[in-house]
């Protein structure tokens, strides 16, 4: 890996830069876990396709610019770097779209990729269930064929940003009589269509990142379907991939938040501790081997690798890191730990609690960490079940 920037990387990030400083809204955006940030957020989205960075990576049809994983990376530290609006739409365009990318039709592309680009449709992830969380094996939402349409009944659970999208894609059993991973396919829908009732699910903040969707005799095209009827398995375990990979969390994001802790603890410098200190050096050494880890896999995937069960090496890093930096910077802030972002007097601080709610979610989400050590003790250790 050549850790030296090409001159056309450097002409890249210098594009970036400049664009971001003359257009990334000079007050933060409300949270987009309500219905007015969510479509601050929205436009937000729309701001960043007209400059074609909705996601650089895709081809230029597509509304993408065909860069590089490295220029990608590029991108997303300016991104951090001046604080911009957070992706509302990282569904779709970090984990639905690259599945789109390897497994759709030129029909399906053509379809879903540019309005996601650009923002015009929002996703939202159905996946779990009530009795299928990590182990997305078990679903039981059926979606029988009927004719040129699937009928849907059922119910998925903690599906991230339904309770406002536009549109959802979701594993099903197309096969009423299979078993396990057998017998399901991924499909697209719009999550407007009769028979599907949402119920949004408050987090920690009151806020509604979560949805329930309900399911009662909902027709979708069969012309939805990804990859083929039965075929859900192999395509949602690329998604996943994804989602544990490079894109969902790229290592500027914890970056950012390492240079914050390290500048908090600075500001409190004369009552914290050695320990916590500590905790802070900890905390930048790891975002640093996260980021360098990061571009040699980028590197070795632009060479023609592939990423796979080591995903789930990734995954449990990033998530436990986030974590631990949200932690160390509550106990720099001591009582004032407890105050809310919207809280009088807060002046900033409770972006830390927010962020170490959320933080909390992170061993859980895109697969529990306990489920993510037995796939790294099977498949790339070799251990029994």
């Amino acid at each position: 890996m050549d850790l030296h920037y090409t001159d056309k990387q450097n002409d890249f990030r210098a594009e970036v830069r400049s664009w971001m400083a003359d257009n990334v809204p000079t007050s933060p955006l409300e949270s987009f876990d309500t219905q007015e940030g969510f479509e601050a957020h929205r436009a937000w989205e729309r701001k960043l396709a007209t400059g074609n960075f909705g996601m650089v990576t895709w081809p230029k049809e597509f509304g993408g610019r065909a860069c590089t994983l490295i220029e990608w990376l590029i991108f997303e530290e300016e991104y951090f770097r001046v604080g911009a609006p957070g992706r509302v739409n990282q569904n779709g365009i970090f984990l639905l779209g690259p599945t789109l990318m390897e497994y759709g039709t030129d029909e399906q592309k053509a379809k879903f990729i540019p309005r996601m680009a650009s923002g015009d449709d929002i996703w939202a992830q159905a996946w779990s269930e009530p009795s299928a969380g990590s182990d997305m094996a078990a679903i039981r939402t059926k979606a029988i064929r009927d004719g040129d349409h699937y009928v849907i009944n059922g119910q998925k659970t903690w599906s991230t940003r339904a309770a406002y999208a536009d549109w959802c894609f979701g594993l099903f059993r197309t096969d009423p009589d299979s078993k396990r991973h057998r017998g399901l396919s991924f499909i697209l829908l719009p999550l407007d269509l009769p028979g599907i009732t949402i119920r949004p699910i408050p987090q920690l903040n009151g806020q509604t990142g979560f949805a329930e969707i309900f399911f009662d005799d909902v027709h979708v095209p069969v012309e939805n379907c990804l990859a083929g009827e039965g075929e859900g398995w192999k395509v949602a375990m690329s998604t996943a991939g994804f989602e544990r990979g490079l894109m969902l969390r790229s290592p500027a994001r914890f970056q950012a938040t390492a240079g914050r802790l390290v500048e908090l603890c600075q500001q409190n410098e004369k009552r914290v501790s050695g320990h916590v200190r500590r905790k802070v050096l900890d905390a930048w050494m790891d975002a640093t081997a996260y980021t360098l880890a990061t571009y040699q896999t980028a590197s070795r995937l632009i060479a023609g690798g592939k990423i796979g069960s080591e995903a789930s090496l990734n995954k449990i890093f990033w998530s436990e890191m986030d974590r631990s930096m949200h932690r160390t910077a509550l106990s720099i802030l001591g009582a004032k730990a407890d105050l809310m972002s919207h809280a009088a007097g807060a002046d900033g601080v409770g972006n830390w609690l927010d962020g170490y709610m959320f933080s909390l979610a992170g061993p859980i989400y895109a697969g529990s960490n306990e489920i993510q050590r037995n796939i790294i003790a099977e498949r790339l250790l070799g251990l029994p079940r």
